[in-house]
């Protein structure tokens, strides 16, 4: 295993720029500086025929969305995927991930629903799930409305992002719905007690270091409930994850979370879910943002896209 030289250049680029590492920062300065560094490493956006900018009620006040429709499908409704963005439960946004969103609609062709929830530590655990289940349900009940499919509904995610989409499917099995056909994690968090090997020995060197998931998860546990083995944020230790839509388990070869991805694919495939899981062995955490310079970044979201496609197809 060998890191891809166009990852490389990444961590050079990065080290070069003299940028401070987020966990240096406050939690405001640091979505700044994502945010600029999202839009550099993502590139032009690849047209669509629309986006537009909505928001879902709820519990701590309206929570923005963002609807991309890949082409015009006039009046036929489209498969829609719900998308979580990543970032450590801190930082990011629909702008950062604005880019990631488009290349999904294309390649799964479906409707994208992004959705912005709020971030700790203004809104600790579980506060950003519960704006999740919020926007989820609205948008589930509200699918035809924005032109979309209520039998065809997939959820996906990014790291944060990606685990959010997994509480999402662990709800809705657990509360009767909403039903989702599929459901897209990409190198997401499973377990927050940061426990498995690959947290060790990626410690460093590799974008996503110790101190700043260290400085994630510190802010994402700073209100009442600190506990990191909750169902609700470490679906790892669920005890029954039978009942779950099929699964895409993405992965990096230099990430930390790398075992805690491949152990929750492992628990799906044991529990009877359909799951697949595709491993990119160069790649670094955070890969399929940098769609600017990371061929493997366009190649991991046409596959999540040609994923969505099969799943949507199926009667």
């Amino acid at each position: 295993m060998t890191l891809d030289p166009q990852a490389q250049l990444v961590l050079d680029i990065a080290e070069e720029s003299g940028r401070p590492s987020f966990e240096t920062l406050s939690p405001v300065e640091a979505r700044a500086l994502y945010e600029e560094m999202a839009k550099a490493g993502a590139g032009p956006p690849p047209e669509i025929f629309q986006s537009e900018d909505m928001t879902a009620p709820g519990p701590y006040g309206p929570i923005p969305l963002r609807v991309y429709r890949p082409r015009d499908a006039g009046s036929t409704p489209m498969a829609m995927l719900i998308y979580y963005h990543g970032g450590g439960y801190v930082i990011g946004s629909r702008d950062s991930h604005d880019v990631v969103c488009r290349h999904l609609a294309l390649t799964g062709d479906c409707l994208v629903v992004s959705v912005d929830y709020r971030m700790a530590p203004e809104f600790p655990f579980p506060k950003p799930v519960e704006d999740c289940w919020a926007a989820t349900t609205w948008i589930c009940e509200n699918a035809t409305a924005l032109g979309g499919r209520a039998d065809k509904i997939a959820v996906g995610g990014d790291s944060a992002g990606g685990n959010l989409a997994t509480v999402m499917c662990l709800m809705a099995r657990d509360q009767g719905g909403p039903a989702f056909v599929y459901q897209v994690l990409i190198y997401p968090g499973t377990d927050m007690t940061r426990g498995l090997p690959s947290h060790t020995e990626l410690a460093d060197g590799y974008r996503l270091t110790k101190p700043l998931i260290d400085w994630f998860m510190d802010q994402y546990f700073s209100g009442e409930n600190k506990d990191l083995r909750h169902p609700l944020c470490s679906p790892l230790f669920v005890e029954d994850l039978s009942g779950l839509p099929p699964a895409l388990v993405v992965s990096a070869g230099y990430d930390p979370l790398k075992d805690e991805d491949e152990a929750y694919f492992d628990r799906l495939v044991a529990a009877g879910v359909e799951a697949r899981h595709s491993h990119y062995p160069g790649m670094i955490h955070g890969f399929v943002n940098v769609t600017a310079i990371l061929d493997a970044a366009t190649e991991c979201l046409a596959e999540c896209g040609a994923a969505l496609r099969t799943a949507f197809d199926k009667e």
